[in-house]
């Protein structure tokens, strides 16, 4: 799909959409409750499907109506089973523990060419000595084995996902494990995120030291109501939208949120300043929004960058690809970005989201300023599929093409 934005100022309020990453994480322990949860602020994301759909899959009786889902918990999987994680890699990295400890003794992954791609080398590593075999294919993934309870030791520099699939499985078990995470530990937040969610459903993880966690086997997770906060990474591009003209108000976010993308507002705080240096390293996903404001404003040096290649796209190179289009200079090195101040312009040359929702949304802000056409806008239906709705509400030009 193209969408072309003409130059526009956007105003009013707008109320950002539900976190997805809270959403994952509220959904799969509503399936591992024993009884009916009911959680409120569920996206009609692809990503949201495609948890969903790979609970459905493992047992877990799920009814949506509207925002709204309903499980009845529970999971109690055939031995062989098939899961769709469509392009979501926090579904893929969440659920493969969960599996293997739902009864599931062999699992196939599907997903995109591109998720696939991806991998779960921390868990080839992880489950190396631990009896649980995995295979990878083009387009599939096959898990074998069974959860045990122990020690387990992950890399701390890859992703956070691993973590919080390993958290929300070991607390199901009989025995007691723990998890240790090896520095340096990136994306820290989001394994708060992770304990302050099961802690809602009335599990306990310890942190008995720095980045090592005890897991009590035996827990039961707490059925119940629960609802989704508004998400900051979604919200850091609507507030992005500000610095290139407009005047919007973003509302439905949680100021005290342990959502590590809330980094957002000081983060645009200090690309308005200058000679900013930016540690992206607990806040990946704000990359392209913040080097598209840094473009647009004075440049600045971004650090902690290197997990960008294994994202949805290879972030820093697809966005200094695209930036160069309007004018921009965007160096990438190893695990830094620098972009460079200079003036921007518009351009005439086709945009391509890299069939990535946050480099589709990033340049759409750009746009607003200096216009264009981009290809392939379809992919903000993997987390803000409304997304392009929402801006004309505001008042952008919006045109399919």
């Amino acid at each position: 799909m193209k969408i072309e934005i003409k130059p526009s100022t956007l105003c009013g309020e707008i109320i950002a959409p539900p976190s997805k990453s809270i959403a994952h994480r509220f959904l799969i322990c509503g399936a591992l409750s024993r009884g009916e949860s009911r959680i409120n602020g569920v996206s009609g994301s692809d990503d949201m499907k495609a948890t969903l759909s790979c609970l459905s899959a493992l047992g877990a009786s799920v009814k949506r109506d509207g925002n709204s889902v309903t499980i009845f918990g529970g999971l109690n999987a055939k031995k062989e089973v098939a899961l769709d994680c469509i392009e979501s890699g926090s579904t893929l990295r969440f659920m493969i523990p969960v599996a293997l400890a739902s009864g599931a003794e062999k699992i196939t992954f599907k997903g995109s060419e591109r998720l696939i791609a991806r991998g779960v080398e921390v868990y080839e590593e992880v489950f190396a000595d631990k009896g649980v075999r995995i295979e990878k294919g083009k387009n599939e993934i096959v898990v074998s084995g069974t959860l045990e309870s122990g020690n387990y030791v992950l890399r701390g520099d890859v992703s956070s996902q691993y973590v919080t699939g390993l958290m929300l499985a070991l607390a199901t078990l009989n025995s007691n494990s723990t998890i240790e995470i090896l520095p340096p530990v990136e994306s820290r937040p989001y394994i708060d995120m992770t304990i302050a969610v099961l802690e809602k459903f009335g599990v306990k993880i310890e942190e008995t030291e720095k980045n090592k966690f005890f897991v009590k086997g035996g827990q039961r997770f707490a059925s119940g109501a629960y609802d989704v906060e508004g998400d900051w990474s979604n919200g850091a591009i609507l507030f992005a939208l500000n610095a290139f003209g407009s005047n919007v108000a973003v509302s439905g976010l949680d100021e005290n949120s342990v959502q590590g993308d809330k980094a957002c507002v000081e983060i645009f705080r200090a690309l308005e300043k200058g000679n900013a240096t930016i540690d992206l390293s607990d806040c990946p996903d704000l990359a392209p929004i913040a080097f598209v404001v840094a473009a647009e404003k004075n440049g600045a040096t971004f650090t902690g960058t290197e997990r960008l290649k294994i994202k949805e796209s290879d972030r820093a190179a697809v966005m200094a690809e695209e930036l160069a289009k309007f004018g921009a200079q965007v160096e990438v090195k190893e695990n830094c970005v620098v972009v460079k101040k200079c003036d921007l312009h518009s351009t005439e040359q086709t945009l391509l989201s890299h069939n990535d929702h946050r480099i589709a949304m990033s340049l759409a802000v750009l746009m607003t300023k200096y216009g264009g056409v981009i290809d392939g806008a379809e992919a903000v239906k993997k987390s803000f599929p409304d997304f392009f709705d929402v801006m004309k509400r505001a008042g952008a030009k919006v045109y399919e093409i």
